[in-house]
């Protein structure tokens, strides 16, 4: 069985706006900057999720139109269920948000995101975002049940 899920960075003014994930108790993300996103619902396409999630953790609503898809990423662990995630980007208008309560949410420059404590594996794809690199990508991570990066891959790239 796999999870399907969703991520996505909002861009405004040079800035991503990042989640720090501070805000349950026993959460795997716990400490990490990471984007906004989260679990398909039954019947939602990976823009419809996308768009639902970023509307529900930021109050910001973009149209499929805006999202641009970037990529998947597929994590692989020795103890969880593996996951397959899509990675969008898209502008934003303005730089309002509502709290989100799965953590803080800030916008932070391009330029200081991988200064912050991110997954290793997303520091691998946030590399290209950080690029403008939209040529979509697919990668393969592996993490221990530590939650180390063992091992990335680079594969073939999907369609969305």
């Amino acid at each position: 069985m796999m999870k399907y899920s969703t991520c996505g960075y909002l861009e405004h003014d040079g800035s991503y706006l990042m989640l720090l994930r501070n805000a349950k108790q026993n959460d795997v993300n716990s400490g990490k900057w990471i984007g906004v996103g989260g679990k398909f619902e039954q019947n939602e396409t990976p823009r419809q999720c996308m768009m639902r999630e970023i509307q529900e953790e930021t109050g910001i609503s973009v149209s499929m139109k805006q999202l641009q898809f970037r990529g998947i990423v597929y994590f692989h662990y020795e103890t969880e269920e593996e996951e397959k995630i899509w990675i969008y980007t898209a502008q934003c208008e303005n730089d309002h948000f509502i709290p989100c309560d799965e953590g803080e949410l800030h916008w932070i420059q391009k330029n200081e995101i991988l200064q912050l404590s991110l997954w290793e594996g997303d520091r691998i794809f946030l590399e290209r975002l950080l690029k403008d690199d939209y040529q979509p990508f697919c990668i393969d991570l592996y993490y221990d049940d530590k939650g180390n990066l063992i091992q990335h891959k680079r594969r073939e790239a999907e369609h969305e």
